[in-house]
């Protein structure tokens, strides 16, 4: 079924009038919960260098990719692995992926898993590059999204959000032929992101697609287009918790369209705990990157998005029992 194209706005991160483009944001989270982020200071080249990188790493043989079988939330998972869809039937979706936690918290980066050198020469030094290039436009675009919710500018700096940032960097595989099969199969089936918000670059390949309204039967679904050198950036379900929904958090997924897909997604999680950065790989690649918060940072409605009227619909909830709690859902088959 052919889908219409959603109308998203444009954040320049550049613009010297923050209150304005804090403004935009606060409609476009309130409206619809995605929004494009240009200017962002993370260069095309790098895009280029990272998805090349990543085509490089799913290009392996298989045995060579299970060798670095994921453990502790890094390193590989094969095809059909995960399900984002909890109510979803589907054998899983049709992604293989890799993933890289925190880098300067000499506790975590240990745990982390690189191919060889002798494999991938130089593989590692532009995944690291990329990582801490998209996790400086990430805590530039929090500033904003702390006065779109009419809190002061360092609000999450002063909470403590930004302590100690931890973060994880997951590359995906998409592959563009499947095979015949009866069943229905997505790319991502659909889900709203666990965390704060998400960046996602696109190569220009299609398959993203909106559902604006997730309580209407049938859904409708919205094609994401590409911008060049744009991120796709969305709010999610810890966002959407912490201003007790007056910005949403939106179900998106990815559909297979017959072509290869890389995407690059990076998860920053708040005390800013950086949750996980995602390189999501396919001949239409995309680069997100989730801002969310520290495991011990408590989630709790804002004063700012709450009043008699509108009292707080969730509890609070530590970030790291909630995310934890998520993930244990999204492997559990």
């Amino acid at each position: 079924m052919t889908t219409e194209a959603v109308n998203l706005p444009i954040i320049d991160l550049s613009s010297s009038d923050s209150i304005s483009s804090a403004n935009s944001i606060r409609q476009a989270c309130i409206e619809c919960g995605f929004f494009y982020l240009v200017n962002h200071g993370v260069e095309e080249e790098l895009f280029a260098e990272l998805f090349d990188r990543s085509s490089n790493f799913f290009s392996l043989p298989l045995e060579d990719k299970l060798k670095l079988s994921r453990k502790h939330n890094r390193g590989y998972t094969a095809l059909f692995s995960e399900n984002l869809d909890f109510a979803s039937s589907s054998k899983g979706d049709s992604k293989e992926s890799f993933y890289v936690g925190p880098l300067d918290d000499p506790t975590q980066s240990n745990l982390n898993q690189w191919p060889p050198e002798d494999i991938l020469p130089s593989w590692r030094p532009a995944v690291e590059s990329y990582y801490r290039k998209v996790m400086s436009a990430g805590k530039r675009l929090i500033s904003l999204i702390a006065l779109a919710l009419n809190l002061d500018e360092d609000f999450f700096e002063k909470v403590g959000a930004m302590d100690k940032p931890r973060g994880f960097l997951r590359l995906l595989h998409y592959p563009g032929e499947l095979g015949s099969t009866d069943e229905e199969i997505y790319g991502a089936s659909a889900h709203s992101d666990y965390g704060m918000i998400t960046l996602l670059a696109s190569n220009g390949v299609p398959g993203l697609q909106v559902c604006r309204d997730k309580s209407k039967q049938p859904r409708i679904w919205e094609d994401v287009l590409h911008i060049d050198g744009a991120f796709i950036v969305n709010i999610g379900d810890m966002m959407e918790r912490w201003t007790n929904c007056l910005f949403r958090s939106t179900l998106h997924r990815v559909m297979p369209t017959g072509q290869e897909r890389y995407s690059v997604i990076i998860c920053l999680l708040v005390h800013f705990y950086l949750l996980f950065i995602i390189l999501t790989v396919l001949h239409n690649a995309m680069v997100a990157f989730f801002m969310d918060p520290n495991d011990d940072c408590v989630v709790e409605c804002l004063k700012s998005c709450c009043s008699e009227a509108s009292p707080p619909r969730f509890p609070p909830v530590r970030s790291g029992e909630y995310l934890e709690e998520r993930f244990r859902l999204t492997y559990a088959t």
